[in-house]
């Protein structure tokens, strides 16, 4: 339960440091973000508490994670990209938390 509130907790303390004046948009942007878990619904079990999802489901691993780093870069993007990169974040914590490593 902790885990899926700071996937809605973190990006508004992000959005209002960082988007002050549109905060509210930002965290929408980095709500829908959260849609990359649809990847979840390809596993068998659809949901496992103790898989780690970095490295196991599609739209979780290594090299999605550094596209989604390189989303940062470009300013169009950023938001999308940061919303997706505190997502990846909050999961690696939440395998070292559950499994004791950050991905599969």
């Amino acid at each position: 339960m902790t885990h899926i509130l700071l996937h809605f907790m973190v990006p508004i303390a992000v959005a209002l440091c960082l988007y002050r004046k549109q905060w509210q948009r930002a965290v929408v942007i980095m709500w829908l973000t959260m849609l990359v878990d649809l990847d979840h619904l390809l596993a068998v079990p659809i949901y496992a508490p103790m898989r780690c999802s970095i490295g196991f489901h599609p739209l979780h691993e290594l090299w999605f994670i550094a596209v989604y780093v390189g989303m940062l870069i470009w300013k169009p993007t950023r938001i999308i990209g940061l919303g997706l990169v505190i997502h990846m974040v909050l999961d690696s914590l939440d395998c070292y938390q559950n499994v004791g490593v950050w991905m599969t």
